[in-house]
C-alpha cells in the first residue's frame, strides 16, 4: 500500500524473496521491475546472456538460470546478500518459473531433483517445465539412472514437459539413450511386462484405482455373459462338441494359467515348445502387428498348438483379460533399467521374429519397399540396418496402453548405432504425438533408411502430428533432393522440412538390396511452407527440385545452402518455377552458391514483388562484376517497395560498395528496406563512418521518415581504428539498432593463412 514514490526508491534495496512478492504492488503501482531484475543479473551472473536483445522478462530469465545455477551447484546464495533471505529457499521459490532445465555430467541435477526435500520442488516444476535438455551426459550407476526414471516420469509422464533434447555426447551410454528416448515416447517398463509406472507414483495409483473398478465392471459383465454362453451350450445336447461344465471350467483355468506363463516369461523365448514353434511359423501374424503391436491371432495360434488349449479357444477373450488384471496387480518396485534396455532388445525380437520370416518369404513376390511400398512398417532389420549389427525388434505396442509423450525430440552430436537407429524407428513408427524431429550430425550412414521406415510407418497414423523434420550430417548416404523427396512422399502434411549435409560419401550409391532410387517417387500436393536444402556440394539439377517445388504451394521460405549450378539455365529455371508454382513465397536465401555469372537472375529476385527477405550469403556476387552492376542492385531495390530485408554477408562489399548502398535510402527512393545485413564484408571503420554519414544526410533530405531499423555488421575489420569506429556505432545506433561483435580480425587472418 506504499505510494508509488515510495515503492520506487525501494524496490532496488529488497532481496529477491521481498522484490518477487513486491511484483504484484509495483505492477499496480505502474512501476517496472525489469532494471531492478537485469541489474541482479550484471551483479549475480557476471555474464552476457546469448540474445539479450531478445529477452523480454528479465525476471524470469534471472529466477530461471538462477534455479539452474543452484541445482549444479555453481552459484552460492550467501555470495550476495539479496540472495541471503532466511524465508528464501532458492530452489523451491524459482522453480516456477523455469521452463526450460539443462541436465548434464553424472545428472546429479537429477538425484537432487528427486530426493524427498525436493518433493515440492519437482511438482513446481510439473507444472511449469516446457524443454528438458540433456547435455555432456557421462556413463552413470543404477541409483542415478532410477533417479533419471523417477525424474522423466514426473515431469513427461505426469508433466508438461513438451520437448527433449540432448547435445554432445560423443561415447553414449547405450541403456541411458534407449531410456530416454523410450520415455520420451510415453513408455516405462516395470516388472515382466510393458507398463508405465510403480506403485510409489501417487498419480498412477489413482489412475490404477479408477481402472480397476472399471475392470470390475468388465469382469462383472463378462461372468454373466459366459454363464448365459454356456447355459445355452448345455441346452443343446445334439451338439458333439459341446463339453461337459466341469472339463470347460478345469480347461479355462489352465488356458489362463498358459496364457501367463506365455506372456510374462521375461526375456526368453515365448514359447519353448518346439511344436508351438512349429505352429507359429506356419501362421505369420496379420500384418498389423508392424505397427508396433502384436496382433491377437499371433497369441491366438500360439495357444492353439497347446493340447489343451485347443479345447478352449473360446475362452481367449477371457483369459487375455485376466492376464491384463494381472499385469495390473503385478506391478511392483521400481524396474532396474537395465531391465528395460532387455526388454527392447530381446522380448521386442522374439515377439517380431514370425514377422521378419514372412518378409524374408515374400520379399521376392512383393519387390516394394520402404520407398515405394503404402508406409507403415518400421524397421525389422533389412539389408540397410544390418551392416552396424544388433539386435533389435519391434516394440509390442499396439495392446499396451501409453503416457504423456514429448511432441518434439532433438539429438545434436550424439553418435547412433544400428541398435540405437532401430529402437528409436520402432518408437517414430506409433509416436504419434510427436511435432518436430531433429536429428544433427548422427553418423546415421545407412541407417538413414531404419528411420525412414519408422517415419513412413508414423505416416499410417491418422492422428499423426509430425510436422516439422531436420535431418543433418557430416556425409550424405543418399542424395539431398532424393532424401527430400522420400519424406515429403510419405509426410505431405509437413510444414518444415530440412535436409544438410557437409559431404558427399564416396558409397553413396551402395545402397541396401531390394530399396531403389526413390528419386521417381510421386510426390501429393504437399503443405509445406519452409524447404531448406544444404547440398554436400552437389550439382543443383532442377529436374529433381522442380517437382517439389510445384508440389510445395503454400512454400513461403526455400534456402539453397552449397550447391553448385551445373549451366547457367538451371537458376533461370528456378526462379520461373518459383514465380509460377510458389505465389506465397516470401523468403528466399542462396548461400555458398556461387553466383558471380548470374547477375540477370540476381536482379530479377531483386525486382520481385513478392519476397520480402533475400539472402545471398557468400556467393561471390561482386567477384567478377563491375561498378554498373552494383548501381543496377541499388536502384533495383530502391524501386521495390516489398523487399524488407536484404542479407549480403560476405560478398566483400568492402568499404566504396558500403558507401554506396546507403544511396537505397535517398530522397527519391521508395524502398521499404527495414534490414541490411553486411557482415563478413571486409568493412573498416573509415568507411562505416562515411556510410553513416550519407545515411544520416538521406534521413535529413526526407525529413527523419525512413524505415530502416537494423544493421547487422558482425565480423568486420572495424577493430583497426576502435575510436573511429565508435564514432560511427554511436551516430549509427541514433538511427537504428546495430547488431555486432568483438571480432579479431587480425587473429582471424592468421587462421585463414594457416590454412590456406
Amino acid at each position: 500500500a506504499l505510494p508509488g514514490h515510495l515503492l520506487r526508491g525501494l524496490l532496488p534495496l529488497l532481496t529477491v524473496f521481498r522484490l518477487e512478492r513486491a511484483e504484484g504492488a509495483a505492477r499496480r503501482a505502474g512501476l517496472s521491475t525489469q532494471p531492478i531484475w537485469r541489474k541482479l543479473w550484471d551483479d549475480v551472473m557476471k555474464t552476457r546472456p546469448p540474445n539479450s536483445e531478445n529477452i523480454t522478462c528479465w525476471r524470469k530469465k534471472f529466477l530461471e538460470t538462477f534455479f539452474s545455477n543452484v541445482l549444479h551447484g555453481v552459484l552460492d546464495v550467501s555470495s550476495d546478500w539479496r540472495l541471503n533471505d532466511h524465508h528464501f529457499s532458492p530452489l523451491l521459490h524459482s522453480s516456477p518459473h523455469v521452463s526450460q532445465l539443462t541436465l548434464c555430467n553424472m545428472l546429479q541435477g537429477a538425484v537432487e531433483l528427486t530426493a524427498e526435500h525436493n518433493q515440492k520442488v519437482l511438482e513446481n516444476l510439473a507444472g511449469s517445465l516446457r524443454i528438458l535438455k540433456f547435455q555432456h551426459l557421462l556413463s552413470s550407476d543404477q541409483s542415478i539412472r532410477r533417479s533419471l526414471v523417477l525424474l522423466l516420469h514426473r515431469l513427461i509422464h505426469h508433466g508438461s514437459v513438451s520437448q527433449v533434447s540432448m547435445y554432445s555426447w560423443p561415447v553414449p551410454d547405450t541403456v541411458l539413450l534407449v531410456l530416454i528416448l523410450s520415455m520420451s515416447a510415453g513408455f516405462w517398463r516395470s516388472g515382466n511386462a510393458l507398463v508405465y509406472h510403480s506403485s510409489p507414483c501417487g498419480l498412477c495409483r489413482e489412475e490404477d484405482k479408477a481402472q480397476s473398478q472399471e475392470s470390475a465392471q468388465e469382469r462383472a459383465e463378462r461372468g454373466r455373459y459366459d454363464e448365459r454362453e454356456w447355459s445355452d451350450d448345455e441346452n443343446q445336447k445334439e451338439s458333439p462338441r459341446a463339453p461337459k461344465e466341469a472339463d470347460v471350467e478345469v480347461n479355462g483355468y489352465e488356458a489362463d494359467a498358459c496364457l501367463n506363463s506365455v506372456l510374462s516369461r521375461p526375456r526368453s523365448p515365448p514359447l519353448q515348445n518346439q511344436v508351438c514353434e512349429e505352429a507359429s511359423s506356419e501362421v505369420p501374424c496379420d500384418d498389423t502387428s508392424i505397427q508396433g503391436g502384436s496382433s491377437p491371432r499371433c497369441i491366438s495360434d500360439q495357444l492353439s498348438c497347446h493340447p489343451v488349449l485347443r479345447k478352449t479357444r473360446r475362452r481367449l477373450k477371457s483369459a487375455v483379460g485376466k492376464k491384463r488384471r494381472c499385469l495390473r496387480r503385478s506391478r511392483g518396485p521400481y524396474a532396474d533399467p537395465e531391465d528395460l534396455y532387455d526388454f527392447v532388445f530381446t522380448v521386442a525380437r522374439e515377439d517380431n521374429s514370425r514377422l521378419l520370416d514372412k518378409n524374408s518369404a515374400t520379399e521376392g513376390e512383393n519387390a516394394e519397399n520402404w520407398s515405394t511400398s503404402s508406409p507403415g512398417s518400421p524397421c525389422t532389420g533389412h539389408a540397410g540396418c544390418k551392416k552396424r549389427g544388433g539386435s533389435a525388434g519391434i516394440f509390442s505396442l499396439k495392446a499396451a496402453h501409453r503416457f504423456r509423450s514429448v511432441s518434439t525430440l532433438e539429438l545434436f552430436s550424439i553418435p547412433l548405432t544400428g541398435e540405437t537407429c532401430r529402437t528409436l524407428s520402432n518408437l517414430l513408427s506409433s509416436w504419434v504425438s510427436l511435432e518436430n524431429l531433429v536429428l544433427s550430425y548422427n553418423g546415421l550412414g545407412a541407417d538413414i533408411f531404419c528411420i525412414l521406415s519408422g517415419l513412413r510407418a508414423l505416416s499410417r497414423h491418422s492422428d499423426c502430428h509430425l510436422r516439422v523434420v531436420r535431418v543433418s550430417d557430416v556425409f550424405s548416404h543418399m542424395p539431398c533432393m532424393e532424401l527430400v523427396r522420400c519424406i515429403l512422399s510419405a509426410f505431405p502434411q509437413l510444414h518444415t522440412l530440412s535436409v544438410s549435409f557437409d559431404l558427399k560419401n564416396q558409397l553413396e550409391g551402395n545402397r541396401p538390396e531390394g530399396n531403389p532410387s526413390c528419386s521417381e517417387v510421386e510426390i501429393p500436393e504437399s503443405c509445406l511452407e519452409q524447404l531448406e536444402i544444404r547440398f554436400p556440394r552437389e550439382p543443383l539439377h532442377t529436374a529433381f527440385l522442380l517437382p517439389v517445388l510445384k508440389a510445395s504451394k503454400s512454400l513461403q521460405q526455400l534456402s539453397l545452402d552449397s550447391a553448385t549450378l551445373p549451366c547457367s539455365q538451371e537458376l533461370g529455371l528456378l526462379l520461373e518455377v518459383l514465380k509460377e508454382c510458389n505465389p506465397n513465397l516470401k523468403k528466399l536465401s542462396f548461400h555458398d552458391v556461387n553466383l558471380a555469372e548470374h547477375q540477370k537472375e540476381v536482379l530479377l529476385l531483386l525486382q520481385d514483388p513478392v519476397l520480402q527477405e533475400i539472402t545471398f550469403s557468400f556467393c561471390r556476387l561482386f567477384e567478377s562484376s563491375t561498378t554498373e552492376f552494383l548501381s543496377e542492385i541499388i536502384n533495383t531495390v530502391k524501386r521495390n517497395s516489398s523487399l524488407k530485408s536484404l542479407k549480403l554477408p560476405g560478398n566483400r562489399l568492402g568499404n566504396h560498395r558500403l558507401v554506396a548502398l546507403a544511396d537505397i535510402f535517398s530522397e527519391d527512393s521508395s524502398s521499404s528496406l527495414c534490414q541490411l545485413d553486411v557482415s563478413s564484408n571486409c568493412i573498416k571503420p573509415d568507411g562505416l563512418l562515411e556510410f553513416t554519414k550519407k545515411l544520416e544526410g538521406h534521413i535529413q533530405q526526407r525529413g527523419g521518415q525512413i524505415q530502416f531499423t537494423h544493421l547487422r555488421l558482425f565480423q568486420n575489420w572495424l577493430d583497426q581504428d576502435a575510436e573511429t569506429a565508435q564514432e560511427a556505432l554511436r551516430r549509427l545506433k541514433a538511427v537504428c539498432s546495430v547488431v555486432n561483435d568483438s571480432w579479431d580480425s587480425s587473429q582471424a587472418f592468421a587462421d585463414y593463412i594457416s590454412v590456406m
